[in-house]
């Protein structure tokens, strides 16, 4: 009986380490598997900080974030916004709409009313802003559609202005210390900044659909209206991009 015991304990000791092995191998291929994402995106050039591959692989696992992760995350952000805040226009003057994003443009026109040549700066700095964060450029002018109907005059009962809505005390980082009072009433910027609004919610919770009711400061909806309109919104900007000219 007790031989029987001991070869009972002895098998359920050994059921347990290779428990723990396996467990170990998953976590092992787990963090592997982060930094394959994040040496792929360095080779293609599709990111530009590869901290933040890593940190998306980690959220698609349902990862945590350590604190001194999440801190570097975040001053990879802040970095961002100082170089974009250094080279505000510099880029919009050598960039050019792509044949897409043009038909976009050309449908906006006529759907919304609004001058076609009006849309081509605040298109152009969506395409550029897109590239530099790593946003799609047709969820920015989405969201313009949704706030002010491209509207760069719009301004809010709450005081959001311009094309994207941005309310200004909320994002003097964003926006600069030397920016006047009107400063988001020009299209260009007011995409800036609401570019890196974007990209702030994203940072903060990890999902689009959560940026999005950041964005459209309603997180407390469990239905996530805000961010099923702008999607819906993207969508179909999406066909227009990829119809025949």
């Amino acid at each position: 009986m007790k031989f029987a015991t001991a070869l009972q304990q002895s098998s359920r000791a050994a059921g347990a380490f290779a428990s723990h092995l396996a467990h170990g191998a998953l976590l092992a291929m787990g963090i592997m598997s982060i930094i394959g994402v994040a040496a792929n995106a360095i080779e293609h050039k599709r990111i530009e900080v590869p901290l933040a591959a890593a940190m998306n692989a980690a959220n698609a696992a349902e990862a945590v974030p350590t604190p001194a992760q999440q801190a570097q995350v975040d001053t990879h952000f802040d970095l961002a916004v100082a170089k974009m805040l250094e080279s505000d226009g510099q880029a919009d003057d050598v960039a050019g709409l792509t044949p897409e994003l043009d038909r976009v443009r050309r449908y906006v026109a006529k759907r919304y009313r609004v001058s076609a040549s009006a849309l081509e700066a605040p298109m152009t700095r969506a395409l550029v802003s897109g590239e530099q964060l790593g946003i799609d450029p047709l969820l920015i002018v989405a969201v313009m559609a949704i706030e002010s109907s491209f509207n760069p005059m719009a301004e809010s009962t709450v005081g959001a202005q311009g094309l994207m809505q941005v309310i200004p005390k909320f994002h003097m980082d964003k926006i600069g210390e030397d920016a006047g009072p009107n400063a988001l009433f020009d299209p260009v910027t007011n995409v800036r900044v609401g570019s890196l609004v974007i990209k702030e919610g994203l940072r903060r919770y990890g999902s689009l659909t959560r940026a999005l009711q950041y964005y459209g400061g309603a997180l407390s909806d469990p239905e996530a209206g805000y961010a099923r309109k702008v999607l819906s919104m993207k969508a179909k900007l999406e066909k227009i991009a990829s119809s025949a000219a």
